[in-house]
């Protein structure tokens, strides 16, 4: 039920992977509701955008609070995001393209809307109020099927003049390295993300090198998940482990030229394959980023796991969504 004695209520959603989910906070940013839904594969924007107003009527609905309390909204997307105008650019396998989500959501629900990239939105809510909360710049790291990044300084995240960006899963590492879906070649997600680890792991299996993985997963991409990897170190296949600390060793090399442009404070990483192997995931970046920083930059700032988990990103955006309407009135 509601909390009678908020007089504002913020609503973050948060599309990740196969599922959306929209979530109702009171002004303390204490969860009053949450409603969750597949996304359901491919869907075009009408539909999307459909889907995404009914997602945030149920939770409005199941929260007890009236519409008219409702402060604002914020939506996060897998998807290069015009923040200006509320416009989600390309988020290609949901069919989204040029989608004025913005606009639909503000008229459908009469309240300001701010639009954003999930991995900001992941990562402002850690600004805030997770494991880079009181820091001035703070950067995350979120290697997953992809590698997405975000940075917040001084209560903002970090964009271009229109378009979001830190775009840092296209940072080029190894210029002689694999070809990217993005057109580039070495980019980081071609040497770290999870795809990529498991990719090499699958090969490994397929050599006989790692047999509690294949035993666990054979050689299938979409069976080799980062508790499966997990698992497999842990059972002693070490050409995983090798595996895992090279991909961690490309994400410090990023880490290093990251410090170097923007020098965060705090840097952190969040997502299945850290949380499956945290210790050595961060013990082999701080290595890496370590020697090849400035020495005038060395100890400048903490590498940490998030906090927050899965939540995160409705967080953040419900978060962002109030700094957005905040802006507006001071402005």
């Amino acid at each position: 039920m509601s909390n009678s004695f908020s007089s504002e209520y913020w609503i973050g959603f948060d599309l990740g992977g196969t599922k959306m989910m929209a979530q109702v906070y009171d002004s303390e940013f204490q969860r009053v509701s949450f409603k969750r839904k597949k996304t359901k594969g491919y869907l075009g924007n009408e539909v999307g955008i459909q889907r995404i107003i009914d997602t945030i009527r149920q939770s409005i609905a199941d929260s007890g609070v009236p519409r008219d309390r409702v402060s604002g909204i914020g939506i996060g997307c897998p998807s290069p995001i015009d923040m200006f105008k509320g416009t989600i650019l390309n988020a290609p396998n949901l069919g989204w393209k040029n989608m004025e989500i913005g606009k639909a959501i503000e008229a459908e629900f009469n309240c300001p809307v701010a639009v954003l990239n999930d991995v900001d939105a992941g990562v402002y809510a850690e600004y805030r109020f997770g494991s880079a909360k009181n820091s001035r710049c703070a950067l995350g790291i979120f290697p997953g099927t992809g590698i997405g990044g975000g940075c917040v300084y001084d209560d903002q995240i970090l964009t271009g003049k229109r378009i979001s960006c830190m775009e840092i899963g296209h940072m080029v590492v190894n210029p002689k390295g694999r070809l990217c879906g993005c057109g580039l070649r070495g980019c980081l997600e071609t040497e770290a993300s999870r795809l990529a680890i498991a990719a090499e792991a699958a090969k490994a299996a397929y050599r006989g090198e790692a047999p509690r993985l294949f035993e666990l997963a054979g050689t299938n991409l979409i069976d080799i998940r980062s508790r499966v990897l997990a698992e497999s170190v842990a059972a002693g296949d070490v050409i995983i482990e090798k595996i895992i600390r090279r991909a961690a060793g490309y994400i410090g090399l990023a880490v290093a030229n990251c410090v170097h442009l923007l020098s965060p404070d705090i840097i952190f990483f969040f997502g299945g394959l850290v949380k499956a192997m945290p210790e050595l995931f961060t013990e082999t970046v701080n290595q890496v980023a370590a020697k090849n920083v400035m020495d005038v930059l060395s100890g400048s700032f903490k590498t940490v796991v998030a906090e927050l988990g899965d939540d995160a990103g409705a967080l953040g955006a419900a978060a962002w969504a109030k700094q957005h309407v905040d802006v507006v009135l001071n402005s």
